[in-house]
């Protein structure tokens, strides 16, 4: 109903809404493992599809901008740990890994050790998350810098049998391998990886028919809502100022930080604003797939933060985060 209304990001912000509703009015929801890496590989060729040389040619001025990025990345942290601190009562390691854009798995997981308030990272993470998908394509869109496509399908050729087999294929092998090397994101980045090289080469001409790419974003959306399904709405409820606090601060600190790429770089406003957005990196691809963004820039971007978070979190939690109390004490 979204894309038909022809809202921007709409068969993603369509899924996601329904869903999170559902989730939060008691429904039991969950997705198998399987459908999950399907959806995601489904998304990761599409991006792949998309790749060109002359695409490739654009990764020059990439090493500038993802130093920014993380440089971006660590103001916003600890101004959102600050603010949850001072304004809302948090303790310093739930404050941190509540402002800690990205990588959610490895949050949620650094929280369970840690002892941290999980269920108020969980609101806040999810949130931002939420909201970032379902306002940046309408922004976008109003400030006339992208005009999606009639439903979000932006690949006018199809590739043909015989191409879209060897594309599932590589995908999988690619993905699989890099899952086995514990990679981040391996899924969408290993058929992502296999996409591009097919396509980047000239081997694959064309993307994925209308309805397998429409399933995908639907899938995303899906994906993102099923994220209330353990978030209780007294939950919500009670850390959702500390969620919008959080997040405008993190916003705020990222708008700086595009705003001097675009004016002193020169860079694309709509690509830099997505590739800075503090939100998951699968719903973020996703938006670049809709709105006409281009895809490795925000992949390089996403994927480097991802990787910086990953690294950088679990040493700086040990050494600024607040002692936890174990139940048995």
């Amino acid at each position: 109903m979204f894309a038909w209304a022809g809202l921007p990001g709409g068969l993603i912000s369509g899924a996601m809404i329904a869903v999170a509703a559902a989730a939060l009015a008691g429904r039991q929801l969950a997705m198998p493992p399987w459908v999950v890496q399907t959806i995601l590989m489904t998304l990761g060729v599409s991006l792949g599809s998309m790749v060109t040389p002359e695409l490739l040619s654009g990764m020059a001025r990439y090493p500038v901008s993802i130093a920014l990025l993380a440089a971006a990345t660590f103001i916003a942290t600890f101004g959102s740990s600050f603010y949850l601190q001072r304004f809302h009562g948090w303790d310093r390691t739930s404050a941190f890994l509540a402002g800690t854009p990205g990588a959610l798995s490895q949050i949620t997981m650094l929280a369970n050790e840690k002892g941290a308030d999980v269920a108020g990272i969980a609101v806040v993470q999810t949130m931002r998350v939420i909201a970032l998908t379902a306002t940046l394509p309408i922004l976008l869109t109003v400030l006339g810098f992208n005009t999606p496509a009639a439903g979000g399908i932006v690949h006018p050729l199809i590739a043909s049998p015989a191409a879209l087999a060897v594309l599932a294929v590589t995908a999988v092998i690619v993905s699989y391998v890099l899952h086995r090397l514990n990679f981040p994101a391996s899924w969408m980045f290993g058929a992502m990886l296999g996409s591009s090289v097919l396509h980047g080469t000239g081997l694959v001409t064309g993307g994925l028919p209308s309805p397998v790419y429409a399933a995908a974003l639907i899938g995303i959306g899906t994906l993102i809502g099923t994220r209330f399904a353990k978030i209780s709405v007294g939950t919500l409820l009670r850390h959702v100022r500390a969620a919008i606090g959080s997040f405008l601060v993190a916003v705020t600190v990222s708008s700086a930080f595009v705003a001097f790429i675009v004016l002193v770089l020169g860079a694309k406003f709509s690509d830099t604003v997505v590739a800075f957005a503090p939100g998951a990196m699968d719903s973020m691809l996703a938006l670049a797939l809709t709105l006409h963004i281009d895809p490795l820039f925000v992949g390089a971007h996403h994927l480097s933060r991802f990787m910086f978070v990953s690294i950088t979190t679990p040493g700086i939690v040990h050494l600024f985060g607040q002692p936890q109390v174990d139940a048995d004490d």
